[in-house]
């Protein structure tokens, strides 16, 4: 958790949600991404969202920025977009 109590996902989400809102057609893509990011009974702990726990989320981040994560890289629309067509490039039938 950061120093303001929040995950680091938390801000994340926002760019996230809004990049896939102005994408319809990576609808599916998303969803199944979501499935395959989410820690394992997240429906056992808060929030209670299908997220990614906090360390899977920063290694994520730092292996696709390099770096330390925490540094304050930001994600941006354009990379989830990307992320999203390269899943549904490589996954055909399966998001």
């Amino acid at each position: 958790m950061s120093a303001t109590g929040r995950h680091r996902w938390s801000g994340d989400a926002i760019v996230v949600l809004g990049a896939v809102v102005l994408h319809p057609t990576l609808w599916w893509a998303a969803l199944a991404a979501l499935v395959r990011l989410a820690r394992r009974g997240w429906w056992h702990r808060a929030p209670f969202l299908p997220v990614p726990g906090e360390a899977y989320w920063r290694f994520r981040l730092e292996t696709a920025f390099g770096g330390d994560a925490g540094s304050g890289e930001a994600l941006s629309r354009a990379d989830v977009v990307a992320y999203l067509k390269w899943c549904r490039r490589t996954r055909p039938g399966r998001g």
